[in-house]
């Protein structure tokens, strides 16, 4: 992601709230609460919990903390200024969120997804398929220092083309975030591999280089075990593939020229300019590319029967706001040629907006440094040291529902700790991205998660475990602390 874009203000300015009021058996209380409501709340309605009760969820949650507060003398007013400036600090993830389903309409009905598919049905199999989704993302995220960007384009469409394989798609949005994380984490573009070292005291190549001893062995095992799965992989798509190449021949006018679109976006992003704007960009595109490549979608999806301007604008409006589909008579192409628009992301909007309310009392309360000082206090070793700052990187981003605030707690709460230890700043700054960045996708009510899933199409649940390099960076952080493999001391004078 791109902190310009998601956070207005700095996220190394972020005020960390202190209340010496509150111990730390009251600032878990409304954690354990949330924890079991959600938990029965998933029991009850499963797949359909994110259709709102999870949302309300959040905010009882937030109701419990606000108790809590009262009780350890926090005014309502100081926890819905917390809560303003939580909201305020998602206004460009919502509104990228909303460009981006803009955006999946535009590039459906213009051919550009499709056409991904078709190419990509020609090139890829199943046996190679994960460990390529992962090479892929891999690369075009640490071109664009983004996970977002790199989701939202390549990402559906790898989707797209694990469908008409018959990959399962849990597996699939796995390995995507595997090598989009991947990316993201040690791109000198990415905000995150900017904001870690900030916070820890040390310059970012530094920061990239160290980081790289954790994250190669780790990229290396997701490859590897993807590759492992695809090997044992049974689907039943392998033999239908041509019959999908040619209802795809069918139904769309397919051409090497719609690739042009992504390129231009990803070129874009990788020049700096803004995620937002490129998506916009990428979206009008999206729109010019379907009236001159695909005019008989445009008018079906106009309601006319020729294309004129006010059937083009009717075609292109409903692809950008609500749901619209390709017309096919091919029954494993109906899911690939459908796309919700602006209106399919509002419920992740509506999570997000809930989390932000529950994470906002949290921090207003002095809850997040509570939790966090306790667990520093826990551990009196090198390895307990980073192991607390891995268990604080956690209970944020579960807690907050916010990536930034999982790196900008613990960087600023610990740096003194580890400089008191005679330890490096780029020690911590390491732990924060093994930790903090990387597990915020596996978090279904933290503001990646929600996004990720809702893009991908994927249930947070259903990708959590495939999603090898997001949860196998803490542990090999934890497993380098242990056996004091690459952890630098300070310098001495």
């Amino acid at each position: 992601m791109d902190s310009q874009d998601i956070k207005p203000t700095q996220p190394q300015d972020e005020h960390i709230v202190e209340n010496k009021e509150l111990n730390i058996w009251e600032a878990l209380i409304p954690v354990f609460i949330l924890v079991g409501m959600l938990a029965y709340n998933v029991f009850v309605f499963g797949n359909d919990a994110l259709s709102g009760s999870n949302q309300f969820i959040l905010l009882l949650g937030g109701a419990v903390a606000a108790i809590v507060g009262f009780f350890n003398k926090v005014s309502f007013d100081q926890m819905m200024e917390e809560v303003a400036e939580n909201i305020k600090s998602t206004a460009g993830a919502l509104l990228i969120l909303l460009m981006v389903g803009a955006l999946a309409g535009t590039w459906l009905i213009s051919g550009i997804i499709p056409t991904m598919i078709y190419y990509g049905l020609q090139v890829l199999n199943p046996t190679i398929f994960l460990a390529a989704c992962v090479i892929i993302c891999a690369i075009i995220s640490v071109a664009t220092g983004s996970s977002w960007t790199t989701s939202a384009t390549v990402g559906i469409a790898l989707i797209g083309i694990a469908e008409a394989l018959g990959v399962p798609l849990g597996m699939t949005a796995g390995a995507v975030l595997s090598g989009a994380y991947f990316g993201d984490k040690i791109s000198p573009m990415s905000d995150t591999t900017n904001l870690a070292p900030a916070m820890a005291g040390t310059d970012l190549f530094t920061h990239i280089r160290y980081m790289l001893y954790t994250t190669t062995p780790t990229i290396i095992i997701t490859l590897i075990a993807f590759i492992m799965i695809g090997l044992n992989l049974e689907t039943k798509g392998v033999a239908d593939t041509h019959i999908i190449l040619e209802a795809l021949e069918k139904s769309i006018n397919v051409s090497p020229w719609l690739f042009l679109v992504p390129v231009i976006v990803i070129f874009l992003i990788v020049k700096k300019t803004s995620p937002l704007i490129a998506l916009l960009i990428g979206t009008l595109l999206g729109g010019i590319a379907a009236l001159i490549f695909q005019p008989n979608i445009v008018t079906i999806i106009g309601g006319g029967t020729h294309l004129d301007f006010s059937t083009g604008y009717k075609g292109i409006m409903n692809a950008i706001t609500v749901e619209t589909s390709i017309p096919t008579d091919n029954e494993a192409l109906k899911g690939l040629f459908t796309s919700g628009g602006m209106a399919k992301m509002m419920g992740t909007i509506w999570l997000i907006l809930c989390a932000m309310a529950f994470g906002g009392i949290m921090d207003a309360i002095g809850a997040l440094t509570t939790i966090s000082k306790a667990l520093l206090k826990l551990f009196h070793t090198t390895f307990g040291l980073f192991a607390s700052t891995v268990a604080s990187c956690l209970a944020i981003n579960i807690t907050a529902s916010d990536q930034y605030l999982a790196i900008v707690v613990p960087g600023k709460m610990y740096e003194k700790a580890f400089r008191d230890k005679g330890l490096a700043p780029e020690n911590l700054s390491r732990t924060l991205e093994d930790s903090g960045t990387v597990t915020s996708v596996l978090v279904p009510w933290n503001t990646c998660g929600a996004y990720q899933s809702s893009v991908l199409g994927v249930d947070t649940l259903h990708y959590a475990g495939y999603a090898i390099f997001n949860w196998l960076s803490p542990f090999m952080t934890l497993l380098f602390a242990a056996f004091s493999i690459k952890i630098k001391q300070l310098a001495s004078k």
